[in-house]
């Protein structure tokens, strides 16, 4: 699976557990699905990260260096409000408040990703993105390994 096919698959099952997190007030679901997006996003934004960004970056023209540089700080956000979300009752309004906050940013960043960043990463090339994409997968399978012996 190239690369993008691989990161847009994961926008769309976060984007599937925003809008069931919406759906539900029971704070013990909503914690529970609180701890899949948590998942979720750690794994994704590694392996862009560690592998995709760099990638990217890789193309060395200023569009790509400030594509990549914008969307770490995206990051960076986003986990910044995922380190709050715990400490914050599942049943509390602010829950549902930092969870809109939450999910417009990542909607934002994916939005962003799918229509400027992954046309640029087309100039990689088939090979290279299919090539990518594999490496990702088996990243994104070892850090979900590495959780559950954690766990």
């Amino acid at each position: 699976m190239k690369a993008t096919d691989l990161l847009k698959k994961q926008h769309t099952e976060v984007e599937a557990l925003f809008k069931k997190i919406e759906k539900t007030e029971n704070g013990r679901v909503r914690r529970q699905l609180l701890d899949e997006i948590t998942t979720a996003l750690q794994g994704h934004t590694t392996i862009e990260e560690e592998m995709f960004y760099p990638a990217v970056r890789g193309l060395e023209t200023q569009k790509a260096e400030d594509m990549v540089m914008e969307a770490l700080e995206e990051h960076h956000v986003v986990k910044l409000v995922l380190a709050e979300l715990p400490k914050v009752n599942p049943e509390d309004e602010r829950f549902e408040a930092k969870m809109t906050v939450l999910s417009e940013l990542v909607e934002h960043h994916a939005d962003e990703e799918e229509q400027e960043m992954f046309k640029l990463a087309q100039r990689l090339g088939k090979d290279e993105l299919d090539a990518l994409g594999q490496r990702m997968q088996q990243r994104l399978e070892a850090l979900v390994r590495q959780g559950r012996e954690a766990a």
